[in-house]
């Protein structure tokens, strides 16, 4: 037995993962269509390669023609989907599963059999989730979650608390941290920066944050990120690889840390009397770049205090207590 399932999945949720499970489980072969359009808020594409990662045993497949949504759209609102629906599954199938009352409509302008789901089990809808993801984050499906997740760069000069502030910051919030990839790839050269290592830097820092996104529990806060390489490049080299200025990395804030702490030595610091400098520039970029940043000043004490209010306000006042 063949079965069918369509729906737009904006985004994938558990309630999906309900829908699609019980359908592979009843039939023999499940062809998922995800429907989408282009004035939705979330790009048809994206939504495809969700369920394509989520349920990869499955066969699914992306109708993205601009037809009517609803009945009330067209006098032949069935018959064009009954035309679109074949045109991309040719061969049909034997059954329709769908979890709402469309289904037994479009079932019998199908010829399929209706296959009911119950939606009760799982109460979740897409626009709840895109209204409050992170209030249902548990809901969205780990393919869709880096969609939606806060991102939060703590950025500035040397020696200012970034990777503990980055660190404090995800234990708090019960998520995770990326390391300033910099940092391991320097050690084994012993602190030495060479302008090959630019490159190697720049991609090490993003290949680790678009693999711990995955990991993270409604926001990720990066130790640095590549503007900060950019940065070093030119203080250092006086240069940098056009391809990492052009590279952008979205970050929904950057908590700049000032320079008024103590500068501790280490192999991997190169300026300790230009800091200040340092931390202009990077006021200079982040504003040229339209950023959007907060400076945290203070002591450690209060750095990490105004660090977490700032977060909280990304999360939301009424979700923090879904997390901490």
């Amino acid at each position: 037995m063949n079965g069918l399932v369509i729906g737009k999945f904006m985004p994938p949720h558990q309630g999906h993962k309900y829908l699609v499970d019980f359908a592979r489980n009843y039939c023999d072969k499940l062809t998922v269509m995800v429907c989408s359009i282009q004035q939705e808020p979330i790009e048809g594409k994206l939504r495809h390669e969700w369920m394509k990662e989520s349920f990869p045993d499955v066969n699914v497949i992306h109708h993205s023609a601009e037809i009517p949504q609803e009945p009330k759209d067209h006098p032949d609102f069935w018959q064009i989907w009954h035309d679109a629906i074949y045109k991309m599954l040719p061969e049909g199938a034997d059954c329709l599963f769908a979890s709402e009352d469309y289904g037994i409509r479009l079932a019998e302008v199908l010829g399929m059999k209706y296959i009911p789901a119950t939606r009760d089990v799982i109460s979740i809808s897409g626009t709840e989730i895109r209204n409050n993801p992170m209030k249902h984050w548990d809901y969205i499906l780990p393919a869709a979650k880096p969609y939606f997740l806060k991102r939060v760069c703590i950025f500035g000069p040397e020696s200012t608390g970034k990777t503990t502030i980055a660190k404090n910051l995800a234990a708090y919030f019960k998520t995770i941290a990326v390391p300033e990839y910099a940092r391991g790839l320097l050690d084994l050269k012993g602190g030495k920066c060479d302008y090959e290592d630019i490159e190697l830097i720049a991609r090490g820092q993003i290949a680790s944050e678009d693999a711990l996104a995955r990991q993270a529990n409604r926001i990720l806060f990066c130790d640095t990120d590549i503007l900060t390489t950019e940065i070093w490049s030119d203080i250092l080299f006086g240069k940098c690889p056009q391809w990492i200025k052009d590279t952008k990395r979205d970050y929904d804030l950057y908590l700049l840390l000032d320079t008024n702490v103590p500068f501790v030595p280490d192999s991997q610091r190169y300026l300790p009397d230009s800091r200040q400098l340092s931390l202009e520039r990077c006021i200079q970029e982040l504003e040229k770049k339209g950023k959007k940043y907060v400076i945290i000043s203070g002591n450690w004490e209060e750095r990490l205090e105004k660090a977490k209010q700032e977060a909280e306000k990304l999360i939301g006042k009424d979700n923090i207590k879904e997390i901490v």
